[in-house]
């Protein structure tokens, strides 16, 4: 089957995926009630976790082909650390939801400019210092976290740790999120070819007429973004940047001009159907997302890797 067909099927089972993420779960008898219920509350949050999983596996399909690497994923470069800590401190202070997620978009922002002045000085030859700088910053950020989530209030430690671990209970800004994945799509299928060349290695595209550096750079702004806005909104949620471009590789997705778009279709779908099970797995309570994408994303890697 070609690569075009396979995102054909993808972009069908989108839909699927979408009406089992609004389905799952009771619902009351009263049909006005049910609607409301829908419209008002499944359906904002499946719109966004659709887009945050777009945009995730978006971001770690960038990551891999900006290192050269199919094991990179968005937060290599410290975001969901930066976005943390400013988040926790916010919420240490008992500031409301909006300037909680205001300052995890600046703390991802902080992040991403960190590693730039750190480690990206020479990225149009050499990307590992921007890699070494993204590791240090998240070790960084992981002890300044863990020393947060010591000292906080523990009235305030639950609603800490649903952040950290993923959690689209609070996630209002669907449009955004929609408006933010489109976008990113469209940027990323005009960068295509380019980063199909990129992927041969920095010299050879250099002698095929890509800017190496500019490219790079622009992947790198790429990927932050759209990790730090899914992070602004939904806490850290992990495996799904670095699985879905991982698996659609193995799958033979190979041309950026197919992946990128099939990676946005996946990772969204998948998101929603995991979402669906954290709401659904121990009713009236809810698990954190990210811990089932967790869950269900280690066996899955294992047996990826395990493919030849």
């Amino acid at each position: 089957m070609s690569s075009t067909a396979k995102l054909l099927l993808l972009a069908l089972a989108a839909p699927a995926s979408i009406a089992l993420g609004l389905l799952a779960g009771a619902l009351p008898a009263d049909r006005e009630l049910a609607l409301q219920i829908l419209s008002e509350l499944r359906g904002p949050r499946v719109a966004a976790a659709f887009a945050c999983g777009g945009l995730l596996a978006l971001a770690g399909a960038l990551m891999q082909t900006l290192f050269r690497n199919p094991l990179a994923e968005p937060y290599l470069l410290g975001v969901s650390g930066g976005a943390g800590l400013l988040a926790l401190l916010g919420m240490a202070a008992g500031l409301a939801w909006p300037w909680v997620s205001a300052l995890a978009f600046a703390g991802s922002l902080l992040a991403l400019a960190l590693a730039a002045a750190l480690g990206g000085r020479m990225l149009a030859r050499d990307h590992t210092p921007l890699l070494l700088a993204g590791v240090m910053l998240a070790a960084g950020f992981g002890a300044l976290i863990a020393l947060v989530l010591s000292v906080a209030p523990a009235e305030r430690l639950p609603g800490m740790l649903f952040f950290l671990m993923g959690d689209l209970a609070w996630t209002g800004n669907a449009s955004m999120l929609w408006g933010a994945l489109l976008l990113a799509v469209i940027a990323v299928l005009v960068l295509s070819r380019r980063l199909d060349v990129l992927q041969l290695s920095p010299l050879k595209a250099a002698s095929l007429g890509v800017a190496v550096a500019p490219t790079r750079w622009m992947l790198f702004v790429l990927a932050g973004a759209c990790t730090s806005l899914v992070v602004a909104q939904a806490g850290s949620i992990g495996f799904v940047g670095l699985m879905v471009p991982h698996a659609l590789r193995k799958l033979g997705f190979a041309g950026h001009r197919v992946l990128l778009p099939a990676c946005a279709l996946a990772g969204g779908s998948l998101l929603v159907l995991a979402d669906a099970l954290a709401r659904t797995a121990i009713e009236p309570r809810e698990l954190p997302v990210g811990v089932l994408t967790a869950l269900l994303g280690v066996p899955m890697m294992l047996w990826l890797l395990r493919r030849p």
